[in-house]
């Protein structure tokens, strides 16, 4: 099975979440603001439910970008208001904002592994590298 396929399978596992867990998008949320102080005063003011949607439609984009190496209008976006002049994401955040994504899959894909793993950090990484060249270019 190819890396896409891996990545593929696992993501429609980690959505259909028993529903006695949070949705697999608040669990990664809740993942993430846990990680760092720094993250927490990021989203003090954050409608969350809001915030979950946003991300459901981006990281479509991310994984398009991974699939046609073309960049959409709503990759370019996040990209701009993410940057320094904007909302000053550090770069380095995308790095942790993955490895909670990562852990949330480990969490909740009953068959992930090491390739699953790899699988997720291959396909979103291109546009998250995307994301950290924008931080002083857009």
């Amino acid at each position: 099975m190819s890396f896409e396929e891996l990545f593929d399978a696992s993501y429609e596992r980690v959505l259909k979440s028993p529903p006695e867990l949070p949705d697999f998008f608040e669990a990664f949320y809740r993942r993430f603001l846990m990680s760092s102080p720094e993250v927490r005063v990021l989203f003090r003011n954050t409608d969350m439910a809001v915030q979950r949607s946003m991300l459901k439609k981006s990281f479509f984009s991310l994984v398009a970008f991974y699939a046609s190496g073309n960049v959409d209008n709503v990759l370019h976006r996040i990209a701009c208001l993410h940057s320094a002049r904007h909302l000053n994401i550090k770069p380095y955040l995308y790095d942790l904002w993955l490895e909670c994504l990562t852990d949330t899959v480990w969490a909740y894909d009953r068959e992930c592994s090491d390739d699953i793993e790899l699988a997720w950090r291959l396909v979103l990484s291109p546009g998250i590298t995307y994301m950290k060249f924008g931080y002083d270019h857009f």
